[in-house]
């Protein structure tokens, strides 16, 4: 395999690294230098979302009739990189990477004509509905209610760890509208407006002290069966399409990026011998996982990868924890200076606030490590556990 970029790629990296130096302002840089998951600061993302917008650039990955860019698969894999080298946040995946692919795969033209122009803009900015408190990775146990009345469902139940949700103006839910056959027959795939009546959205604080996620109850909503995305009761191969594309994805341009960050940073910590070696092992990882992505990309020329997204989930999210642990151990006493705040009485955790220079007792890398650790523990259990994407891959790849 051949991992040489040619000229007319080459060419395509220095035009968009002068467009990030151009655009990305110290504001927005940032913000996307200090997130510690890959939720950035809401308000700097959207300001960044709008920047690429007016380039073009907001979604490369759709369909050019739909606003999409006519790259190629290396195109896509250097504006990444070079995005996550410069400090670019990223943006909010609900809309733009994930429902927006459902939506042009299974709405009607009308739905389409509606709701892609204004999530490319900002316009209309999606929360996921998926996991409620009993039904998390067997996601296909849900129970939120909806019940038909003439045009409208009404709905009752919640939703859980359901991030943006307090800044989001729509939610795409999985919701039960029958009970006969087997539990995947009964569901619904239902896009609802945030602002309808019934609708309260709690805060869930971390224990990083940080504020992304919440639960959503919803008491006798009436939502318009016009919002339904495919058929009614036929919501759960539109809800598996789009876990291909939240799974999927490619994770090694920024764990190389951070790799970078750790060398830089932590130059007089790497003379450790076991420090160095373990960064490069991981480093050596990253680059196998790094062709691996290009070899699928490349196969399914930027579509859905199928079950193979599963494995990409695994390797990707393993490999990032295991980054963080050893982020964490790099950072030292400094590190550990910025451990998050314990829960005080009351159940209060004061937010995590970075030093306004950056700075303080230790860099930016350390008093981020001990909050970036935290966030990646759970990359191995949102999207479908890891332990569930190992079952997917047994049954679909290796028909066990």
């Amino acid at each position: 395999m051949d991992m040489d970029w040619t000229q007319a790629e080459l060419a395509f990296r220095d035009e968009v690294r002068a467009f990030l130096a151009d655009k990305l302002t110290p504001e927005i840089r940032r913000a996307g230098t200090l997130a510690t998951s890959v939720y950035p600061d809401h308000e700097a993302s959207m300001a960044w979302q709008h920047i690429l917008h007016a380039r073009g650039w907001a979604a490369p990955h759709w369909p050019v009739e739909h606003g999409g860019c006519d790259w190629s698969v290396a195109q896509h894999y250097i504006f990444n990189r070079e995005r996550i080298a410069a400090g670019a946040p990223s943006l909010s995946p609900m809309g733009i990477h994930m429902v927006a692919h459902v939506i042009i795969r299974f709405g009607t033209p009308e739905q389409k004509a509606w709701f892609l122009p204004r999530i490319l803009t900002g316009e209309v900015f999606f929360c996921q509905g998926y996991s409620e408190p009993g039904a998390g990775s067997d996601l296909a146990s849900l129970q939120m209610r909806a019940e038909p009345d003439g045009d409208d469902f009404i709905l009752d139940g919640s939703k859980i760890w359901t991030t943006h949700a307090t800044e989001a103006n729509w939610i795409f839910c999985l919701v039960r509208t029958s009970k006969q056959g087997r539990p995947q027959q009964g569901i619904t795939f239902l896009l609802v407006p945030m602002d309808l009546p019934g609708i309260e959205v709690r805060p869930i604080l971390m224990t990083s002290g940080e504020h992304v996620q919440n639960q959503v109850f919803f008491d006798n909503v009436r939502a318009p069966r016009a919002n339904v995305l495919g058929e009614v009761d036929a919501g759960w191969s539109v809800a598996k399409y789009l876990l291909e594309f939240e799974r999927g994805g490619a994770y090694a341009p920024a764990l190389q990026v951070r790799v970078s960050e750790i060398e830089a940073a932590a130059a007089e910590r790497l003379a450790d011998s076991v420090l160095a070696t373990r960064l490069a092992e991981l480093r050596i990882r990253i680059d196998v996982l790094e062709m691996m992505e290009l070899r699928l990309l490349s196969a399914s020329e930027g579509a859905s990868v199928g079950a193979l997204a599963s494995m990409m989930k695994i390797l990707g999210t393993e490999l990032a924890q295991d980054l963080a642990a050893l982020h964490l151990e790099a950072a030292g006493a400094q590190g550990l200076a910025y451990q998050p705040h314990v829960v005080m009485p009351g159940g209060a955790i004061p937010a995590y606030t970075p030093p306004a220079d950056g700075h303080a007792t230790g860099a930016p890398w350390q008093a981020l490590a001990p909050l970036r650790y935290l966030n990646e523990r759970a990359g191995s259990i949102y999207a479908g556990s890891n332990e569930i994407q190992r079952n997917i891959l047994a049954k679909a790849v290796l028909g066990l």
